[in-house]
């Protein structure tokens, strides 16, 4: 049990790190077969382990949260993310829960193609956009609107006036990426990664002229009509009558044999289609049984989406060097020869740590699989030792930080635990800095500032760390080589939009070790104000629901470190003032603790989270002799037991409902 809960802990840290980097700074860390294989493992753990499980985690919710430089719009029926299967046999365990469901009632499925791009939902009010917006956390996104009317096939008024929400995907052609980066390559500019970070990039340019200049694309999908509509198929006909573009390659399929036919045809024509696709969303043709199968936390039971295995390929690792990231943990990097892999050239890949080298044998000289999807960052599979010649040298970890020199050391856990990273503890890293400052402006939105102009205002002399960054000013910036006036304005401009951040984003920024986004934003909830997290003692965080020992010691080492307190006092100075949390909600739950378990007859654990917060109450992911009420549904685990043992009331969806009244 303590193994597993470790595990989960650190499962669900790498999975925030990269759900962030990927939903919302598309910048991905990691591919999606990485990606994937976190959240399968962690799924698992938390099937074997409901009592460890957090239902409000990440994986259970849609995308990230909208960034703060656009202005937020709300949907008016929630967007949904698709359960993912990675085998026909997950498919056929799928079609068993749902004809379960159905009983005899008879159906077919509807087949299209998983484009890799941005979900847009577009509102049409008598036949005329009248609002665009991302994804974003599924019921807030961005406004893209001014963004969306330069792309040219999304119609600005339809064949029909009829007020009609569309949904659909934002991508960016091959050939387009390929045009694009042949240019960008003469003119010296930085080259697109991919295609689908290329595309939700361009659609979130603030200048909608740069968006117009990457000659986006849009493919419909859904549709949420006051007309009536019988099967999705239709909905599809529909969306090409009003004058919208659908994806080629669908199909209406009548059973699984029809299914797997269609995904093996796509998986034939997929390399050459123009477009990036890495799977094919299979879902119930009849609209009227989609009400009957219902939603289960982020995803509908009547869809799924089939991903294809991730591509490999084969190279020769040429040298295992070792980066200094911004908390000084060194990560050992793989150097191979470049190789082609899902449609591009990679030459590098994270070993993660020496644990992982140990684990692969992976050593230089070596030659190795390497496998990625998404056209996203790859990783090292395996070794093939068969190909070993004797000449391949073991990586030895340094003794000494590569860039500063200073001895590296291992660090103790809470419990006395020695870290399998190694780190360098020295304050004045010039590597740790730079990593610091990215980490600082990237968190609070200062998208124009990137790690290329860091370094450079570094090497300037204009910077030494992140709150210097509130000092610059445009004549510091436009004296500049390659920067001139109107970059510096708008850099400036950058700045003083985040000069009064929310509490949680900027305690988040500090870049304290352990602290994320869901912890930040328990404590901005819990303190109110910067001056009271400042200064509260240990004893204080140890209180917050969700807070152990470990975060409680990385909190209060980082304030104890006078090298942070000189930064935070500096950002102040620098006229940096963070808003004040909003005051908890009062109300029937005030200062109740739930702990959900089981599944509910009608309500998600995400609809039951949100009723209690409202109401001005917590969810926990545990039971303890604080816990006020176990809601507990079908199926509960062992929290129903940890409950009864504690004396702990236990009530299903009923009594919760009459509790709200």
């Amino acid at each position: 049990m303590n193994a597993a809960t470790k595990r989960m802990e650190k499962l669900r840290t790498e999975i925030l790190l990269h759900a962030k980097a990927y939903y919302e700074l598309d910048a991905p860390t990691v591919s999606d077969a990485v990606y994937d294989s976190l959240v399968r493992e962690l799924q698992a753990l938390d099937r074997e382990h409901p009592e460890l499980a957090d239902p409000n985690f990440v994986i259970y919710r849609v995308g990230g949260k909208p960034l703060d430089a656009f202005v937020k719009t709300t949907h008016r029926t929630r967007m949904l993310s698709l359960n993912d299967a990675f085998s026909f046999e997950e498919i056929e365990a799928w079609e068993k829960r749902i004809t379960k469901l159905l009983g005899d009632t008879s159906f077919h499925y509807f087949c299209e193609l998983k484009l890799d791009g941005l979900a847009v939902s577009l509102l049409y009010e008598k036949g005329v956009l009248v609002r665009a917006g991302t994804r974003g956390d599924g019921s807030v996104g961005e406004d893209v609107t001014e963004n969306v009317r330069t792309i040219s096939t999304i119609p600005l008024q339809l064949t029909e006036p009829i007020t009609i929400e569309v949904r659909g995907e934002i991508v960016m052609s091959k050939r387009t990426l390929a045009d694009l980066n042949k240019r960008y390559a003469k003119e010296g500019k930085a080259l697109l990664a991919n295609t689908r970070n290329a595309a939700a990039g361009s659609l979130r340019q603030l200048d909608s002229r740069m968006t117009y200049e990457r000659n986006l694309e849009f493919f419909a999908w859904d549709a949420i009509s006051p007309e009536p509509i019988v099967l999705h198929s239709d909905i599809h006909a529909k969306l090409r009558t009003l004058g919208f573009v659908v994806a080629a390659h669908e199909a209406i399929a009548k059973n699984l044999d029809a299914v797997k036919g269609t995904i093996q045809k796509i998986e034939r024509i997929r390399e050459n289609y123009g477009y990036g696709t890495d799977g094919v969303v299979i879902q119930v043709d009849e609209r009227a049984l989609h009400e009957k199968l219902g939603i289960v936390g982020k995803a509908p039971r009547y869809a799924i989406a089939y991903k294809y295995a991730a591509e490999q390929a084969t190279t020769v690792v040429t040298d295992i060097t070792v980066n200094v990231g911004r908390t000084g943990v060194l990560t050992p990097l793989a150097h191979f020869v470049p190789t082609s892999v899902a449609g591009s050239t990679v030459s590098k890949a994270t070993l993660h740590n020496i644990d992982q080298i140990r684990r692969l044998d992976v050593r230089i000289g070596d030659s190795v699989v390497i496998q990625k999807a998404g056209d996203v960052i790859p990783e090292v599979v395996e070794v093939i030792t068969n190909l070993r010649t004797g000449k391949e040298k073991k990586f030895v970890m340094p003794t000494h930080c590569p860039v500063c020199k200073t001895p590296i050391v291992q660090k103790e856990g809470v419990n006395k635990e020695v870290s399998v990273a190694y780190f360098c503890v020295n304050q004045n890293c010039p590597a740790k800095k730079t990593r610091n400052i990215v980490h600082f402006v990237a968190t609070l939105g200062i998208y124009e500032i990137g790690p290329k102009i860091v370094e450079r205002l570094q090497d300037e002399g204009l910077i030494s760390d992140g709150a210097d960054i509130f000092a610059l000013t445009e004549a510091d910036l436009s004296g500049l080589e390659r920067f001139g006036e109107k970059s510096a304005q708008n850099i400036i401009r950058a700045i003083d939009v985040v000069r009064t951040p929310r509490l949680a984003l900027f305690i988040a920024s500090l870049g304290i070790s352990n602290v994320g986004s869901e912890t930040s934003l328990d404590l901005a909830t819990h303190f109110g104000t910067f001056e009271k997290f400042w200064n509260a003692d240990a004893s204080a965080f140890d209180a917050i629901v969700n807070i152990g020992p470990g975060v409680t010691k990385s909190l209060t080492d980082f304030r104890a470190n006078k090298d942070n307190q000189r930064f935070v006092e500096k950002l102040f100075i620098n006229n940096v003032k963070p808003k004040a949390a909003e005051k908890k909600k009062s109300g029937v739950c005030t200062d109740k603790i739930f702990v959900l378990t089981g599944t509910l007859p009608t309500l998600s654990r995400d609809d039951a989270k949100k009723m209690i917060q409202s109401a001005g109450g917590k969810v926990s992911g545990s039971v303890s002799k604080n816990t006020s009420y176990v809601l507990a549904g079908d199926n509960p685990g062992s929290k129903y037991d940890e409950a009864e043992k504690l004396g702990v009331p236990v009530i299903d969806e009923n009594e919760f409902l009459k509790i709200l009244k």
